[in-house]
């Protein structure tokens, strides 16, 4: 096992976006550069369009105001992460995690590890995380094990796939203190004892990788006490799955897109159709409708999940909660669908030429099917029905 961060830490700080409207505004123009330049992300680390996205400020929109980020609102989060994932979805992927560990530490009172953390994501720095094994069985089961060691700490152990943990500056991760509670530690990618593996690395280019700890110190402003998170409820759970439903979006949409741009400009009808151009073939236009149908229903819900979501903040209750994760995993079952079905339909309505390599567009497929197993859909359904029988049924974790 070897490290393999990719880049230096940036020499310049990033820009500081300061309203929703600014954000919107430098996502579209970010998406517009990124499409330009697609290529394939198989085994391939695109490092200039990851730097490009933390100068943008785009990866510190929920950085709160006191901190002197612009912590937008849910809509905006949603539409931002939809319209760079129409451009490329593993920037919206890499994202996630670091976007909801921002929101999270709202939650916490140390004011002086908000102050170190906040200070580096508006200066462009990157935190790729582990979010899954939070409070799961395998933190439990000790994976990552902290102790004190004079000031500071000292943290050991192993645990896998971790988010665009290959980009980061700054790796996060759960780890069991010795009363077994859960803390939260940060380790820049320049640690002695810190050791990344390429052996976890998925097909949609977000540079995942397993972390070996052999005794890595900390100081105190690298170690969160976030046992608390786990005993009152929060917005991080809705939040998370927020943004995995607008990568899911974003991918349905370009998919759509592009599905009929190719059809107007290189396929060619069916013998049996009768048309003249494939833009005029009576099923094709009937299919488009249909996937259309099911990806403008998916943004609904997604913009009505996320001002659901908009209405909690600031009176956060089991209730609000529990109404929040069930509008968000709602969205995300739709924007799911919709994104496979986009994808899907695209090949089976564009004909074989959509298949040669220079077009790409394979891409949408496998974006839409890695996304769409990060969380199965299947218990997304299950949590919702569970919840029409028992409001109160809501667990509290970041995949419902």
């Amino acid at each position: 096992m070897h490290n393999v961060f990719p880049q230096p830490w940036p020499t310049a700080p990033a820009h500081c976006i300061s309203c929703d409207a600014e954000a919107l505004d430098a996502a579209h123009r970010l998406a517009e550069v990124l499409r330009a330049g697609a290529r394939d992300r198989i085994r391939h680390l695109p490092v200039a369009d990851i730097n490009a996205f933390s100068a943008s400020g785009l990866g510190a929109i929920t950085v709160p105001q006191a901190y002197g980020g612009p912590d937008v609102s849910n809509v905006t989060l949603a539409e931002v992460i939809a319209i760079i994932s129409a451009a490329d979805a593993s920037l919206g992927q890499m994202s996630q995690n670091q976007l909801v560990f921002y929101r999270m530490l709202g939650y916490l009172p140390d004011v002086r590890v908000k102050n170190w953390v906040f200070a580096r994501a508006l200066a462009g720095l990157r935190f790729g995380s582990t979010m899954s094994e939070a409070h799961s069985a395998t933190a439990t089961g000790g994976a990552v094990r902290i102790r004190r060691h004079g000031n500071g700490y000292i943290v050991s152990g192993r645990t896998g796939c971790s988010n665009a943990v290959r980009y980061a500056h700054y790796v996060t991760l759960h780890a069991l203190d010795e009363q077994r509670h859960s803390v939260r530690v940060l380790i820049p990618n320049t640690a002695s004892g810190l050791e990344v593996s390429e052996d976890s690395a998925t097909d949609d280019g977000t540079a995942d990788g397993t972390i070996v700890l052999h005794d890595v110190r900390l100081a105190g402003t690298q170690v969160l006490d976030t046992e608390a998170l786990f005993d009152r409820p929060t917005l991080c759970g809705p939040t998370a799955q927020l943004i995995q439903a607008a990568i899911d979006a974003g991918i349905a949409r370009e998919a759509l897109g592009e599905t009929i741009a190719f059809i107007r400009e290189r396929s060619r009808p069916w013998i049996d159709s009768g048309a003249e151009r494939a833009s005029e073939d009576p099923c094709s236009i009937t299919e488009v409708g249909d996937v259309a149908a099911k990806v403008q229903a998916a943004d609904a819900m997604l913009c009505r999940a996320a001002e659901v979501l908009d209405e909690s903040v600031g009176r956060v209750t089991s209730a609000t909660v529990a109404a929040s994760s069930m509008a968000v995993a709602k969205a995300k079952a739709l924007t799911a669908e919709a994104s496979v079905s986009a994808t899907s339909q695209l090949f089976e309505l564009t004909g074989t030429h959509a298949t040669i390599g220079e077009y790409m567009l394979e891409r949408h497929r496998r974006h839409a099917r890695t996304a769409a197993r990060h969380d199965p859909v299947r218990w997304t359904y299950q949590a919702a029905g569970e919840h029409k029988w028992n409001p109160a049924a809501v667990p509290r974790q970041a995949w419902i």
